[in-house]
């Protein structure tokens, strides 16, 4: 793909100055694509981690153990009450500070990287909203529908698992949406913490380059090509989820 493209960049750069030096150069178009697969898998593990966090904090927050649901609100209310900037440095240069390191054969790294940080940072931030999003769904859920899931034998645990939890989701989509497309441009935090993701790469091709427009157009189009699909996909997943009916 890069031989096709390279001689209209090319031609571009010598005839107008603009430097869309990854469209010609082999090693810059790597650290482009580097930076954008690690990106991608950056912001899949955040979003996987805030939704664990979500069910399992809006599962607390209906037990009937009243110091679990006060560490819930604890949690709920230190971070989302703190910038989640702060956050990723506390994990990475406070708790990643007193990590215990590993023996790699002659030198020491931490047993935690810079982006198992960014994940666990980034997504425990995310997580704080999931929490009260699916509280908020899960309290939607008709209470005469648990009453009859009660009715048949099921516990607890099952009325949650297998009914409560799906109906909530069902209603709690559209806020989920917006919620995991913040935290997909949130994901750009990491290039703080030297996590290589598309900011990182792009930052270290215009220091090498000196086109620092170019680059934030590149840094620009991608995250808007980003959230376009995935605000597409939990469109799409809304519709197939629907009920006739119900949440509407």
């Amino acid at each position: 793909m890069l031989d096709l493209i390279a001689p209209f960049f090319e031609r571009l750069y010598e005839t107008t100055g603009l430097n869309f030096s990854p469209f010609y150069d082999s090693y810059d178009w790597g650290r482009l694509l580097e930076g954008m697969w690690v990106s991608v898998k950056l912001i899949s593990a955040i979003i996987a981690l805030s939704l664990v966090i979500g069910v399992l904090g809006a599962a607390a927050q209906t037990s009937k153990l009243r110091p679990l649901r006060w560490i819930v609100a604890a949690y709920i209310e230190i971070f989302r009450n703190t910038p989640p900037i702060v956050q990723l440095l506390f994990f990475y240069f406070g708790l990643g500070a007193i990590t215990p390191q590993v023996d790699m054969g002659g030198w020491y790294e931490p047993m935690i990287g810079s982006f198992g940080w960014a994940v666990i940072a980034i997504g425990i931030f995310g997580g704080s909203y999931n929490v009260e999003i699916f509280r908020s769904g899960v309290e939607a859920v008709p209470h005469t529908t648990v009453e009859a899931a009660e009715s048949l034998g099921f516990s607890n645990l099952k009325i949650f698992i297998y009914v409560t939890l799906p109906l909530a989701f069902r209603v709690c989509l559209p806020a989920l949406t917006n919620n995991i497309i913040s935290l997909a441009k949130t994901s750009s935090l990491a290039y703080v913490i030297a996590v290589p993701e598309i900011t990182y790469s792009l930052s270290g091709i215009w220091s090498d380059n000196v086109n620092v427009p170019e680059m934030m157009v590149l840094l620009f189009v991608y995250y808007i090509l980003l959230v376009a699909v995935i605000a597409r996909a939990m469109t799409l997943l809304e519709r197939k989820l629907a009920l006739p009916g119900y949440g509407r």
